[in-house]
């Protein structure tokens, strides 16, 4: 369905007008039949967010049929305080944790204490994009954070792997938004159907990179077109003149011509 979108132009330079073939296979008529409005600002973070995601992959485990997050180094490495419990589970899940691009080391000397080497590539880029606005440092709270999430998780389900995780989720759905175009950016007829092209081959077309809709139906043309007139009762008006013609004749005030 998405796949058939055609723009029609841009609206208040917030949204991009479009039609969408809504119909059935049986009905056999060309073009598309709803009206949408599409935020620009929206689609244009759900594309940056879906290829983020897919560049924070390692390609050469990707050919492999893997999947492993780009990571980098920090030195000197990251000390991080947790409870006994947590370290047991963590290190229980060392291999899982370093696909997720986190790499850690567990000193024999302090039983509270973790060492990370590692973290996901996307974590340093959120740390440089904060300091470059001149903002506290945020990847040692993010990784708190990381590490938290899946602690609970192989508490709860058993294991430390699934979805893409919760917190680099987050901050992906930060880069999206930060470098996404924005109300009120003017777009050519050309551009807005390169970014309805590209919403068009998103696995989650309908919803920005935080959930919210994408785009708001208005109105399906063959509704409009299709709608009826209300039709006089003749039937009902044909008694209503005998009714007339019968108890009228016998009006004494009526006048006769």
């Amino acid at each position: 369905m998405v796949h058939s979108m055609k723009v029609l132009q841009q609206v208040d330079n917030k949204f991009i007008a479009c039609v969408i073939n809504t119909r059935n296979e049986m009905d056999k008529k060309e073009g598309g039949n709803l009206v949408v409005l599409v935020d620009q600002h929206a689609a244009h973070e759900r594309i940056r967010l879906e290829q983020l995601i897919a560049d924070s992959y390692e390609k050469e485990a990707a050919e492999c049929g893997k999947k492993k997050l780009l990571s980098s180094s920090i030195s000197p490495p990251m000390e991080i305080e947790v409870t006994e419990e947590q370290r047991r589970i963590l290190r229980c899940c060392y291999k899982n944790l370093k696909d997720l691009g986190l790499e850690l080391s567990f000193p024999e000397t302090n039983s509270s204490l973790i060492l990370v080497k590692k973290v996901p590539l996307c974590f340093i880029e959120r740390e440089a994009n904060e300091l470059r606005r001149k903002r506290q440092p945020v990847t040692e709270s993010i990784v708190e954070e990381f590490i938290q999430e899946q602690v609970e998780l192989v508490q709860t389900t058993g294991r430390a792997r699934g979805t893409l995780p919760l917190t680099l989720l987050k901050v992906l759905a930060s880069q999206a938004c930060h470098g996404a175009i924005k109300f009120n950016d003017s777009l050519t007829l050309e551009e807005s159907c390169q970014l309805i092209k590209a919403l068009s081959s998103c696995q989650l077309p309908f919803q920005c990179a935080h959930g919210r809709p994408s785009m708001m139906p208005l109105a399906d043309i063959d509704h409009l077109q299709q709608e009826i007139q209300p039709k006089p009762n003749l039937a009902r008006l044909r008694k209503m003149v005998r009714a007339w013609h019968l108890f009228g004749s016998k009006d004494p005030n009526q006048k006769k011509y």
